[in-house]
C-alpha cells in the first residue's frame, strides 16, 4: 500500500495515488500516474527550484482527460488482440473504464476545488469519496473483464495474463 504523506495545496498524494494507481482510473492510464506520483512525491531533484508554498502542483488538479482515457481503451484493446466477435464484451469493459475514470475525475476535481477550506474531516470525508468510487469502478469492471476474459482463446488469456502482470498497480519504490 501507498502511504504519502506530503500536502501539497490541500490535496495529499494518497488520493492521487487511490484516485489514479488503484482505481478504475489505473486501469485508463498507469504511466501517466506512475509519472504524476514522481511528481508529486517526495522530495524535488536536487537543484530543482520549488513550487511556492500551497501551490498544487498540475498532476493534482488535472483529473484524466477523456482523450487519455479513450487512448487507454483503445491501448489495451489492442494488447488484448479483441476479436470482432468479442466486441461486445469489450465495449462493456470499455464503458466501465469510462465510468469509473469520469466518476474519480469529478471527485478529483471537487476536492482540488475545495482543498483551500477542508476541515480534517472534509478532508477524510474526500478521500472516502474517492476510494469508495474506485471501490464501486472494480466493482463493474471485473464482471465485465470476467465475461471477456471467459470468451478469450487460451493464447489470449495467457497474453491478457501478461498483459495485467506487466502494468503497474501501484507505486514501486526504486532503490
Amino acid at each position: 500500500m501507498i502511504h504519502l504523506t506530503k500536502r501539497t495545496g490541500g490535496v495529499t498524494a494518497a488520493v492521487l495515488a487511490t484516485a489514479l494507481l488503484v482505481s478504475g482510473a489505473s486501469f485508463v492510464l498507469p504511466a501517466q500516474a506512475e509519472m504524476q506520483l514522481a511528481q508529486a512525491g517526495q522530495a524535488p531533484p536536487a537543484g530543482a527550484t520549488p513550487a511556492p508554498p500551497n501551490t498544487p502542483p498540475p498532476a493534482m488538479t488535472k483529473p484524466l482527460h477523456a482523450d487519455q482515457v479513450e487512448a487507454r481503451i483503445k491501448s489495451l484493446h489492442d494488447q488484448l488482440q479483441i476479436t470482432p466477435a468479442q466486441e461486445a464484451q469489450w465495449a462493456t469493459v470499455a464503458q466501465a473504464m469510462r465510468d469509473s475514470a469520469a466518476k474519480i475525475n469529478a471527485l478529483i476535481q471537487q476536492r482540488a476545488q475545495n482543498a483551500k477550506t477542508m476541515s480534517a474531516v472534509d478532508d477524510l470525508e474526500s478521500y472516502q469519496a474517492i476510494a469508495q468510487a474506485h471501490a464501486d469502478g472494480l466493482s463493474n469492471l471485473v464482471p465485465a473483464f470476467d465475461t471477456l476474459y471467459a470468451s478469450m482463446s487460451d493464447a489470449q488469456k495467457k497474453n491478457a495474463d501478461a498483459v495485467f502482470k506487466k502494468r503497474p498497480h501501484g507505486a514501486k519504490k526504486s532503490g
